[in-house]
Order: structure tokens, then C-alpha cells, then sequence
């Protein structure tokens, strides 16, 4: 060994010795500091998984709008388009019958029937549907009562006419049914 390994192991055992005179004190403070540690362990964890929670509920949510606004997103077109879709049922029920049978007529109405199928097609494929309202209850939560009819052999509630056929886009009401409804007979 030379003179310098042997003055660097006696530097080490003076420390060594130092040191375990002194832990008793210093080991109180060392388990308090322990403790402390501990616990903003556990906060910071705590925090995190607070923080990983509400990164996962604003992903979650942002899924949800970006779905829904891919879904509904045709919303307001489709409400204008139904205005067009009526006024064309309106004029293909407002044709006589004798109109009907006319030969100048009939490719006339054919095509003005075949337009209207095709607009039916375009919004149900766009996933707006028309709803049946004669002969169910009043739901106010996709009817409109416009009128009450007294009517013998129906329940009062009951609709009886639709002014205004109803229409759903996906699982939400686009727009109500403009209904009569039959109350009670005098």
C-alpha cells in the first residue's frame, strides 16, 4: 500500500467513526425528513393521478362534441330542407285525380314523385327520419298539439290528424309533429 491509499482509508474511518457518534441525533431527523418525503410522495401522486383524470374526461369529452358535431352537423340544412320536402308532398297531394290520369300529366307527376323519393332517401341516409304520430299518445317531447277534436272511440290524448309530419336526426328530435289531438266527446 502506498503512503497515499493508506491516508485516504484513514480519512474514510475518521468519517465513518464521526458519523456513527452522531447518527443518534441526526437519525431523528433523518426519519422526520423520511416522513415528510413520504408524504409529498403521496400528494404528488394524488395530484397526478387527479391531473391523468381530468386529461382523461377532457379526452373523452372532446370525443364526444367531435362525434356529436360529425353526427348533427347536417342540422340546420336538414331543417331547411324539410320545408322543401313538405311543400312538395303539399303539391304531389294537391294534384286532382283527374289530373292524375291525364297522359300530358302523368310524367309530370311521375317525376315530380320520383323527387320526392329521392329526397326521402337523401335524408334518411343522412340519418333523418320521419316519425309516425296518428294513433299514439301526445309525447310534447316530439308532438305540437295544435288543435283538440273531440272524437268518439279514441282516448282523450290521443293524436288523431298530423298537420305536420314530425322528423329525428339520429336520436334527437329535429323538428316536432304539428298534431290534432281527440279530447273527450260531449
Amino acid at each position: 500500500m502506498t503512503d497515499e491509499t493508506k491516508n485516504e482509508n484513514e480519512t474514510l474511518a475518521a468519517d465513518i467513526a464521526e458519523g456513527a457518534e452522531s447518527a443518534p441525533a441526526d437519525g431523528e431527523t433523518l426519519a422526520q425528513r423520511i416522513v415528510a418525503l413520504e408524504q409529498e410522495l403521496a400528494a404528488a401522486k394524488q395530484e397526478t393521478l387527479y391531473a391523468m383524470a381530468d386529461t382523461q374526461n377532457v379526452r373523452r369529452r372532446m370525443e364526444k362534441e367531435l362525434g356529436d358535431a360529425r353526427a348533427y352537423a347536417a342540422t340546420n340544412f336538414a331543417r331547411d330542407v324539410l320545408s322543401v320536402a313538405d311543400n312538395l308532398s303539399r303539391a304531389l297531394d294537391a294534384i286532382p285525380a283527374e289530373l292524375r290520369e291525364d297522359d300530358k300529366m302523368k310524367s309530370l307527376i311521375i317525376g315530380l314523385e320520383a323527387t320526392g323519393k329521392e329526397l326521402e332517401s337523401v335524408l334518411r341516409k343522412n340519418g333523418v327520419e320521419k316519425f309516425v304520430s296518428v294513433g299514439e299518445a301526445l309525447d310534447p317531447n316530439k308532438h305540437q298539439a295544435m288543435v283538440e277534436m273531440p272524437v268518439a272511440d279514441t282516448a282523450p290524448g290521443t293524436i288523431v290528424h298530423e298537420m305536420q309530419a314530425g322528423y329525428m336526426i339520429k336520436d334527437r328530435l329535429l323538428r316536432p309533429a304539428l298534431v290534432g289531438v281527440a279530447k273527450a266527446a260531449e
